[in-house]
């Protein structure tokens, strides 16, 4: 069997590849591998608004119950929440039932240790053996020993909200602000965060029915939010995913604000308050070079890593770094939560707009995203490590590099699951870039073509 999670949890389409009966060994093997034998442990349980979502539920804790260990279900909550409550409650695990940003056939199944944070590689290992193994040595309580099933729906959510209002310090008032809750669990958390803060809000796509999350709606489907913005005059917008981790803006002018932007403005702000640590920001190499150059002009260093939240938050734990996150709205701001926060983003960057004084497009103006051309080379998967082991090719990249002068650079990445890497070039102009991307492409195809002696 190959590795049941991926890089969030394990995925798939639900009561297809995700079935009740893994979702009931999941709840079985990481409720006993995460709380190491306590006495009577309490899990956390929260989950988007997918239709899945109650099956799986009831799945997940049938299994978390059956080791003896108290499912407490807040109902529908961003992921966020499940990070920031585990804590508060001094919960020993919990658990997320969403796939995100995905359609509404997928699910997913996501665990977070008792500190708050996804679990490492080797806990997730840890769960899968256990389910492999047939439960090899997992006790089976009967009577008294078996767990209880707890609701905790509304007073979570409230202290959810309540903390990430907390985050800020100024009010919104004055504020017109358009939410696109994805049809997903931002659609209370937003809106009432936003209104404690005295914004004028207009929500969007507010209204789940369990089939149509992220349907051309949210942060992956930002369209409908740019339209809305400018025909309403709203000073800006704000799009969230399915599980609201993450969070995109939209300027007033109806333009897209991804996440280089947003850590651009929310680090320099945090510079200026004294409250960058280390005078650093956690990027992944999908950042476009435009945030670089940005951050270099003010003086503040970015760290790369691989592409994952995870990554990303690996390094500001190991560094001592606070804020850091993916161009796709995926933010982390470590002195508030433990993972990617849609809402805290939301709030923070609106703060910034409120106390600065300045409409969103000019606060943007601090960077000026380079174009970017991405084409993939064909290659059979044996070949995938070409680019750095061929002489002419590694020659040609670094050829390609100097001619960019600090203004642009080459990215080729090799695909997880497809016979291809991806050659993705920024640089100032749209048109050459393109030629020179296209060309390297071919010299890559072409020398992975060549038999080996």
């Amino acid at each position: 069997m190959g590795r049941m999670f991926g890089t969030d949890g394990v995925r798939g389409i639900a009561n297809k590849e995700l079935t009740a009966s893994l979702a009931y060994n999941l709840g079985k093997a990481g409720a006993y591998v995460l709380t190491n034998g306590t006495h009577k442990p309490k899990i956390l349980v929260g989950m988007d608004t997918r239709v899945s979502g109650h099956m799986l539920e009831s799945a997940l804790v049938a299994g978390i119950l059956s080791v003896g260990a108290e499912a407490v279900c807040l109902g529908v909550v961003p992921t966020p929440a499940i990070a920031h409550l585990t804590r508060k409650y001094g919960a020993d695990a919990g658990v997320v039932i969403s796939a995100s940003h995905n359609p509404v056939e997928y699910n997913g199944i996501k665990f977070f240790d008792g500190q708050g944070y996804k679990l490492s590689d080797e806990l997730e290992d840890k769960i899968q053996m256990l389910i492999e193994s047939n439960f090899e040595g997992v006790p089976c309580p009967i009577g008294e020993g078996i767990g209880r099933r707890i609701i905790e729906e509304g007073t979570a959510l409230k202290d959810y909200i309540n903390y990430a209002v907390s985050t800020v310090d100024t009010d919104l008032k004055g504020m017109k602000i358009a939410l696109d809750c994805a049809n997903g669990a931002a659609y209370k958390a937003a809106v009432e965060g936003f209104k404690e803060l005295g914004a004028e809000i207009y929500p969007i796509n507010n209204k789940p029915n369990g089939i149509n999350i992220n349907k051309k709606c949210g942060s992956t489907h930002p369209e409908d939010l740019m339209k809305f913005v400018v025909d309403n005059g709203c000073d800006l917008g704000l799009a969230f995913d399915g599980d609201a981790d993450r969070c995109l803006a939209v300027d007033e002018k109806g333009n897209l604000v991804n996440g280089d932007f947003i850590m651009a403005i929310c680090g320099k702000h945090m510079k200026e308050q004294g409250k960058l640590d280390r005078n650093t920001v956690v990027v992944t190499v999908m950042s476009n070079m435009g945030l670089f150059i940005a951050m270099d002009k003010e003086e503040i260093d970015l760290v790369k890593t691989k592409v994952g939240d995870r990554y990303v938050l690996e390094e500001m734990l190991k560094e001592g770094y606070k804020i850091g996150g993916e161009q796709s709205g995926h933010i982390i701001f470590l002195e508030h939560n433990t993972t990617g926060d849609g809402l805290v983003t939301a709030l923070q960057l609106s703060a910034i707009v409120k106390k600065s004084g300045e409409k969103l497009s000019e606060l943007t103006s601090i960077m000026r995203e380079l174009p970017q051309v991405l084409v993939n080379a064909k290659i059979p998967n044996d070949k995938k490590k070409i680019y750095i082991e061929d002489k002419e090719i590694a020659e040609e990249i670094e050829k390609i590099e100097e001619k960019m002068n600090g203004k642009g650079r080459v990215l080729i990445r090799p695909s997880g699951t497809e016979p291809l890497v991806r050659v993705m070039l920024e640089g100032e102009d749209q048109e050459e870039i393109d030629v020179i991307a296209h060309n390297l492409a071919k010299l890559i195809e072409e020398k992975a073509a060549i038999p080996l002696k």
